[in-house]
C-alpha cells in the first residue's frame, strides 16, 4: 500500500513513527507531510524521516483561510505518490483530498475540544479512530480502543529512560516542570491556563514552586526573562527523558501533562478545558490532575511535593494502567492495512 501520514503537531511525529517504521517494515510505502508547527521539523528530522511542509498558519483568520491553499498545495503533492489511504490525527486538508481522489481517510483524534477541525475534517472522513476515554458521541464512523495515542511511543516497549539527561542538563538535584504555552492552536479558542498577566506573577509562582526543588520551564515563548532565566533549552530527543525523571509536572498544556502522566510524573493540567484521556488518567487511575485555576494547581502541587513516596506511588499506578491498555502501535497498523474496506 501507499500510506500518506499528515502531520500536524510534534506529538503526531511521535504517535506514528513506530507505526511508520512498523508499516515499511511490512513492505508499504509512506510519504509524511507536515505543517512547520512549533518544531514539527526538527522531531521529523532527528527520527530521519523525509517530509514535505505546507504552510502553518498561526491565527485563527489564517487557519480559516488558508484551508483551500492547503488543500491545493495537498493536491499537488500527492498525484505522483497516489495514495492508497490518507492518515492523520484529524486533519481536514487530508479529507478534503481524500475525498476528491476517491481514497479513505482514516483519523486518529484525541481532542474534543476540537470544534472547527471536527466539522470541517469529519464529513469528508471515513473512519474515526479514539479512545474509550473520548467524551464525544461522533456517531457510526467512530471506533473506540482502550489505550492512549502516547502509549504508541511511551510505552516501555519502545521508550527507555535514559539517565544521561541528568549530567547534560545539570538535572542532578530535584526538579519541577512547568509548562508555559502560547494557546495558539485551533482548539484554544477561548482557552484559559496559568493565565499570568504580568511577569511578577509568574516570578511568585516559580518562587512558591522552588521551595520544593529547581523550577524547569518549557515554553512556546521567551518574551520575558523570568522564563528566558528559567527555561532549560531540551533537544527535542531528549524531551521524554527529561519528563521521565523530573518530579513533578505542572501547566497548561494538555500533551506534556498526558506525557508525564503515561510515565508515571505525577502531573496537573490548569485550563477551563477537558481532554477525555485526562479525565480517565485522572478519575480511573490517579495519575493527573485538571485544576481549572493556578492557584489551587499550585496547593494541589504543594501537598504532591509533601509526599516523601510520591515517586514509587506513581509507578505504582502507572504499571495499574498498562495492564490494562491494547498495544496502540500494533491497532493503528492494524487499521491502516484494513482501511481499504471502510470507504
Amino acid at each position: 500500500m501507499n500510506i500518506l501520514f499528515d502531520i500536524g503537531h510534534p506529538k503526531d511525529v511521535n504517535v506514528f513513527k513506530n507505526v511508520i517504521w512498523n508499516l515499511q517494515e511490512r513492505g508499504h510505502e509512506t510519504k509524511i507531510v507536515a505543517r512547520a508547527k512549533e518544531n514539527t521539523k526538527r522531531v521529523l528530522e532527528e527520527y530521519g524521516f523525509e517530509y514535505e511542509v505546507c504552510r502553518y498558519y498561526k491565527t485563527m483568520l489564517g487557519k480559516a483561510l488558508g484551508i483551500l491553499m492547503n488543500d491545493l498545495w495537498l493536491y499537488k503533492q500527492v498525484r505522483l505518490f497516489k495514495p492508497d489511504v490518507f492518515v492523520s490525527p484529524g486533519s481536514p486538508y487530508s479529507a478534503h483530498v481524500s475525498r476528491i481522489l476517491k481514497k479513505p481517510h482514516i483519523a486518529f483524534s484525541d481532542t474534543e475540544i476540537a470544534g472547527l477541525v471536527i466539522k470541517l475534517t469529519f464529513p469528508f472522513t471515513d473512519k474515526i479512530y479514539t479512545s474509550n476515554s473520548f467524551y464525544l458521541d461522533l456517531g457510526p464512523k467512530q471506533e473506540r480502543f482502550d489505550g492512549y495515542y502516547e502509549l504508541a511511543y511511551l510505552h516501555p516497549k519502545y521508550f527507555t529512560p535514559n539517565k544521561e539527561v541528568l549530567n547534560k542538563y545539570q538535572l542532578n538535584d530535584k526538579y519541577i516542570i512547568l509548562r508555559l504555552s502560547a494557546l495558539s492552536s485551533h482548539h484554544d479558542i477561548n482557552a484559559t491556563g496559568l493565565n499570568f498577566k504580568t511577569e511578577e506573577e509568574l516570578r511568585e509562582y516559580v518562587n512558591q514552586l522552588e521551595k520544593y526543588g529547581r523550577v524547569v520551564i518549557s515554553s512556546d515563548t521567551t518574551a520575558w526573562q523570568t522564563v528566558k532565566d528559567y527555561q532549560l533549552k531540551i533537544d527535542p530527543k531528549d524531551l521524554h527523558d527529561v519528563i521521565y525523571f523530573s518530579a513533578l509536572c505542572i501547566g497548561e498544556g494538555a500533551t506534556m501533562a498526558s506525557e508525564a502522566a503515561i510515565l508515571g510524573v505525577p502531573s496537573i493540567y490548569v485550563s477551563n478545558t477537558r481532554r477525555g484521556y485526562l479525565n480517565e488518567l485522572e478519575e480511573k487511575y490517579g495519575l493527573a490532575y485538571t485544576i481549572l485555576d493556578r492557584s489551587t494547581a499550585l496547593d494541589k502541587a504543594v501537598s504532591l511535593l509533601k509526599n516523601d513516596t510520591l515517586k514509587e506511588e506513581w509507578l505504582l499506578k502507572k504499571q495499574n494502567m498498562l495492564e490494562e491498555k491494547v498495544g496502540v502501535v500494533e491497532f493503528i497498523v492494524n487499521m491502516i492495512e484494513n482501511s481499504g474496506k471502510v470507504s
